[in-house]
């Protein structure tokens, strides 16, 4: 038996095969996307690479798990939430069925970020008895995915995990969702950008920004990064106090600062409901292999 994922980007689309049983990779192709081509050459881009990974694999699949950007809703079997819009309002999960001949399991990047952590990343190798995780996406949005028992929580509206988009802080200002103040105006790279830009007048990369941080003596950059460590605290205790998880992965570039170990950990201490904090924040250990294998044990 061989586990099956497709992880649907905006500008890739990666397909992997794996062992059932050790997990090694079997096949592993990518091909673009071309997204500008529209909704249906999308489903016929999907369907091209399936038959070039059973060529080099030598079988079909009968079911496959797909990893997509926005989150399928339950309730009505439409796409939502995509930042390749020509998905948005379609039934994609039918659509696609209907393409390939098979079932499909389906759930956001996000999701499966946090269940490749969990299957085969960072949790068997350092917290192999966790039950509960939570993955974070901090990139150039920010998201999340729940795993409770090794299986993707994706809730009765499908937006499990959308930490993203709860209410953090005023300065965030108006969200692309139309909401004001979300944790992703807050935290995500592009709007710790600008809100550099917007206090500062001038516009600078964050690693430049968290370089100047660790040089010392930029009080733009401290202020930047202080904010961002505050903020941090703020968010993520939130997560915990609903969840509690075991553990939580930090994705996506901002994931990649050091500090949110030491420093952001410590600033989540204050906030969490509860005298102390055991929840164990781990650096993820699949980089951006992360999605594709996750959607693999969508059909694990």
């Amino acid at each position: 038996m061989a586990l099956w994922g497709i992880d649907l980007g905006g500008t890739k689309i990666e397909g992997v095969v794996l062992a059932e049983d050790t997990h090694e990779v079997l096949v592993r192709k990518r091909i673009d996307t071309e997204a500008d081509q529209g909704y249906e050459h999308i489903i016929n881009r999907i369907a091209l690479l399936i038959d070039m990974i059973s060529e080099e694999h030598g079988a079909k699949p009968n079911k496959v798990g797909f990893g997509t950007p926005g989150a399928l809703d339950p309730n009505t079997g439409l796409l939502k939430n995509s930042n390749t819009t020509s998905l948005n309002g379609k039934p994609f999960k039918k659509d696609l069925e209907a393409k390939l001949g098979f079932p499909i399991a389906m759930a956001n990047d996000a999701n499966c970020f946090a269940l490749a952590e969990t299957m085969m990343g960072i949790i068997p190798e350092e917290l192999p008895d966790a039950t509960v995780t939570f993955g974070v996406i901090m990139g150039t949005g920010v998201g999340g995915g729940v795993v409770v028992n090794g299986k993707v929580l994706n809730g009765r509206q499908g937006i499990a995990g959308e930490w993203g988009h709860n209410f953090l802080d005023e300065s965030g200002g108006t969200c692309y969702c139309g909401k004001v103040g979300c944790v992703e105006r807050v935290l995500s790279g592009k709007n710790l950008e600008r809100w550099y830009f917007e206090t500062y007048g001038e516009k600078r990369k964050l690693k430049d920004i968290y370089s100047a941080h660790l040089n010392g003596g930029d009080e733009k950059a401290d202020a930047t990064i202080n904010r961002l460590i505050h903020f941090f605290g703020k968010a993520m205790a939130v997560v915990i106090n609903i969840l509690d998880p075991d553990a939580i992965m930090l994705g996506g570039g901002v994931g990649n600062i050091d500090l949110l170990y030491t420093k952001g950990v410590e600033e989540v201490k204050k906030h969490v409901f509860n005298p102390r904090l055991d929840t164990v924040f781990l650096k993820p250990k699949l980089g951006d292999s992360a999605g594709v294998f996750g959607a693999a044990f969508l059909v694990a």
